[in-house]
């Protein structure tokens, strides 16, 4: 074989070789940015980014497979009531608001057409596109234990409501046509644009942001203490 032959195949294969590697790129970037801060917790517990672009590219799969579907108006305005209800119930039975609260977001995420066994399962699946929210999915979680044993402090309870709060507005998502009227707008007067109940401490509905680009770690400001839960 010639050494000009030679060259050829040196540099085809090199050039094989940069194209692979620069659509490992793309795609790194494009996982970086549905994912955010879930792409560095997985790679970190994986020790590498590339068993954790090949684990959250399996994620996306296996959601592509789901019947993930969004809800209907007359549903999440129900859904925004019975939010309502739990969070007013805070005030004098809290760790049984914070249980609630959390089988209400296990019934929405049931209804839009996620799996509901199996904690890690759960988290993965909605880390596809509710990966904005998922920390404070695992922080409520934990707190929502420690109120089930009866061992959580009531300002932990109160944060744990502010942290479902933010997946289950994000879970409800945005309004699928015109807001409801008459009875059905009474029924959700509670609640804002994007079904989550407003109250006093609106400045704390921001930790409920829908865009799975905010920060998932950040943990919301607990209100001072009131005689009623302020969020």
């Amino acid at each position: 074989m010639s050494t000009g032959a030679i060259v050829a195949i040196i540099v085809a294969v090199a050039l094989v070789i940069l194209v692979i590697a620069s659509i490992s790129i793309v795609r790194r970037r494009q996982l970086r940015r549905r994912f955010g801060p879930e792409y560095d917790r997985v790679a970190s517990e994986m020790h590498s980014q590339r068993k954790a672009d090949a684990e959250l590219a399996e994620r996306e799969r296996r959601v592509r497979s789901l019947d993930i579907r969004p809800l209907n108006e007359t549903t999440r305005v129900r859904y925004a009531a019975e939010w309502t209800a739990i969070q007013e119930r805070f005030v004098d039975q809290p760790e049984q608001a914070v249980t609630q609260a959390g089988l209400l977001v296990t019934a929405v995420m049931k209804d839009r057409g996620y799996p509901t066994e199996g904690h890690d399962q759960i988290l993965a699946d909605l880390s596809v596109d509710h990966a904005g929210t998922l920390d404070h999915f695992r922080a409520a979680h934990q707190i929502g234990m420690q109120a089930q044993a009866g061992t959580a402090a009531t300002e932990d309870l109160r944060l744990a409501m502010l942290h479902y709060r933010a997946l289950f507005s994000d879970l409800l998502g945005q309004p699928s046509g015109p807001q409801p009227t008459g009875s059905a707008a009474g029924a959700g007067s509670a609640a804002d644009a994007r079904g989550v109940p407003a109250g006093p401490a609106t400045d704390a509905g921001a930790a409920a942001s829908t865009d799975t680009g905010n920060t998932a770690g950040t943990r919301p400001t607990a209100p001072a203490p009131r005689s009623r839960m302020s969020s």
